[in-house]
Parts: C-alpha cells; sequence; structure tokens
C-alpha cells in the first residue's frame, strides 16, 4: 500500500493543449485512413492511424497525467514483483476444479430450462 498522500492537480493550459494536439493527431490519423483510400496502399493508411496514435500516446504521456500513468504502471509493476504465483500443478489443478464447477452450473441451468419450458407449454396447452 503506498503511503504517500494523493495531491489532486488540476490541469494546466498546456496539458490541455497537449489534450487537444493529441485528439487532433488521432484524428488526423483517422481521417487520413477514409480520405486517401483510392490514392493510398491499405497499409499505407493504417499506418497513418498506427502513426496518428503512437504520436498522440507519447504527446500524452508528457503532460500531468501521463506523468502520473508512468507512475502509476512503475508501482504496478514494483506490486506484481510481491506476488506469489500459483506453480504449473496448481494452477492446471485449479483450472480443472473451475471447468468442472462451470459444466455443473450449466447442466443445473439447462435444467431449469427444461422444466420452464414444459411449465410454459403447459400453461398455453401446446
Amino acid at each position: 500500500m503506498n503511503s504517500r498522500v494523493e495531491q489532486t492537480r488540476t490541469a494546466s493550459s498546456t496539458d490541455v493543449v497537449m489534450y487537444v494536439v493529441a485528439v487532433l493527431l488521432v484524428a488526423a490519423g483517422v481521417f487520413a485512413f477514409y480520405w486517401f483510400e483510392n490514392q493510398w496502399s491499405t497499409s499505407l493508411r493504417v499506418g497513418a492511424v498506427v502513426g496518428g496514435l503512437v504520436a498522440a500516446l507519447v504527446l500524452f504521456m508528457f503532460s500531468a497525467k501521463g506523468r502520473d500513468t508512468r507512475e502509476f504502471l512503475a508501482e504496478s509493476r514494483f506490486e506484481l514483483r510481491k506476488v506469489v504465483w500459483p506453480t504449473r500443478q496448481e494452477a492446471t489443478r485449479l483450472t480443472w476444479v473451475v471447468a468442472g464447477v462451470v459444466l455443473l452450473i450449466s447442466l443445473i441451468m439447462a435444467g431449469f430450462d427444461a422444466v420452464v419450458q414444459w411449465a410454459v407449454k403447459l400453461l398455453l396447452g401446446h
């Protein structure tokens, strides 16, 4: 658990400009995809979309929210090191247990469905 006090930060005007430019970069990539439909190959048009997304992501990562996102990802990676992962045998055994429970519940639901169908047919006189 992180003991630091969370401080709320408001977006500065620079951050707002960065967000707007990032959205415009994504929009430009999508626009290029459709505008150059007959002039460019599909792979080049997809590249324009991916390029717009990547450029927007890079720009976003330099904003305040981007710094917060990088910090969150670093802390998440640190926390993942603390996890005690199950062994292969434990994971396999639990997978079989989950599959068995899913099968059992699906059979129970199928039984309920059959009973409801029978009751509806009985009530409707079919």
